[in-house]
């Protein structure tokens, strides 16, 4: 049986406008997950944790306001679309490739009547279209990687932060990424995972050759 939102014992409080959007979105993903892919089979029943849970630590990250935050590789929204319906302060991208996926972002998106920008494209293709303050990815690819797709973005704004949601192999990438980049990050354990962790990063820039 799913659960009616997450444990107490998480102590992430949200009010009861937001509460009720986010029931919205987990009425439509459990809908949407009947054709599309949106999360993991195995995560369907548990998706209150595993997906929105997870996604909203998030928030206590992102401190600062009127933000433009650029989610890449979104998927079914996580974490972007969570963030955007706890923080309607915030400018918020999700760029995904899937036109599938972007369908559903923007269901969401107007049924909960939440301004989000969806970007049905790569991420190196809307380099140009988004500039943000903040980037965020989850489950999307090693450090380096991300690290990479921001570089541009890190190159035109010395402000530029990062967050993202990682697994296990977090101290390995952060050694391999240093070899390529400079950055300042600092690490938080995930509330809903205990392998996992949150790692924010600033002040990018890539290693002279």
């Amino acid at each position: 049986m799913v659960r009616e939102m997450w444990p107490e014992t998480y102590k992430l409080n949200v009010s009861r406008e937001i509460a009720d959007k986010l029931k919205i979105y987990h009425a439509l993903l459990l809908k949407w997950q009947k054709a599309i892919n949106l999360i993991s089979p195995k995560s369907v029943d548990d998706a209150w944790v595993r997906h929105f849970l997870d996604s909203a630590q998030v928030e206590r990250h992102v401190s600062r306001e009127s933000l433009t935050v650029a989610d890449l590789g979104c998927g079914g929204g996580f974490p972007g679309l969570v963030l955007a319906i706890m923080r309607p302060d915030l400018k918020i991208h999700l760029v995904e490739s899937d036109e599938r996926k972007c369908q559903f972002l923007r269901t969401v998106s107007r049924e909960t009547n939440v301004n989000v920008m969806v970007h049905n494209s790569r991420i190196e293709s809307c380099i140009d279209e988004v500039k943000p303050d903040f980037v965020m990815a989850r489950a999307l690819a090693d450090l380096s990687a991300l690290l990479g797709y921001v570089d541009v973005w890190s190159q035109g704004n010395c402000d530029l932060e990062c967050i993202f949601l990682k697994g296990a192999q977090l101290e390995k990438e952060i050694e391999e990424a240093q070899k390529i980049f400079t950055f300042e990050f600092d690490k938080f354990p995930s509330i809903t995972d205990p392998h996992a962790a949150l790692i924010h990063i600033r002040n990018i820039s890539r290693n002279l050759c």
